[in-house]
């Protein structure tokens, strides 16, 4: 990526300055579409090569900064904000183009202890992470 593609990048994310649920400037830097299915929340982008690890596939703290944001939708969706006290990531295969959609859903749910997990899977529905999460209501 050129330096004007990095500047209108970061451009867009920047845009109003909206800092809140669905759109804050990493959802806008990586170009998340958040909707609500029910009791799930799916957190949706299209893998971009600034998103790459070394090893040219997408990179695992990506992957997992977008599992954690799914569920946390979630909980606000639901019971409103709360904050992560544990999250485990599995991974199983690489991605590198392609839509990912991180399908978050309840596991547990407590009085102000929530246990979540979320599914990511690529554009042809293969599972590439799953997640599990205990959050705290704030």
């Amino acid at each position: 990526m050129d330096k004007s593609g990095v500047q209108a990048l970061v451009e867009t994310a920047i845009g109003d300055g909206r800092h809140e649920f669905g759109s804050f400037f990493l959802s806008r830097l990586f170009g998340m579409a958040v909707s609500y299915e029910g009791d799930a929340c799916v957190v949706a982008f299209e893998v971009k090569p600034f998103m790459y690890n070394p090893q040219g596939s997408l990179h695992g703290g990506v992957l997992a900064m977008v599992l954690d944001i799914s569920m946390g939708h979630l909980l606000k969706q639901h019971f409103g904000a709360g904050a992560t006290l544990e999250m485990k990531v599995q991974y199983f295969a690489p991605v590198r183009s392609g839509e990912v959609a991180c399908r978050a859903s309840f596991l547990k749910k407590g009085r102000k202890t929530f246990f979540l997990q979320s599914l990511a899977q690529d554009a042809a529905g293969d599972t590439i992470a799953h997640a599990t999460s205990t959050w705290k209501q704030l």
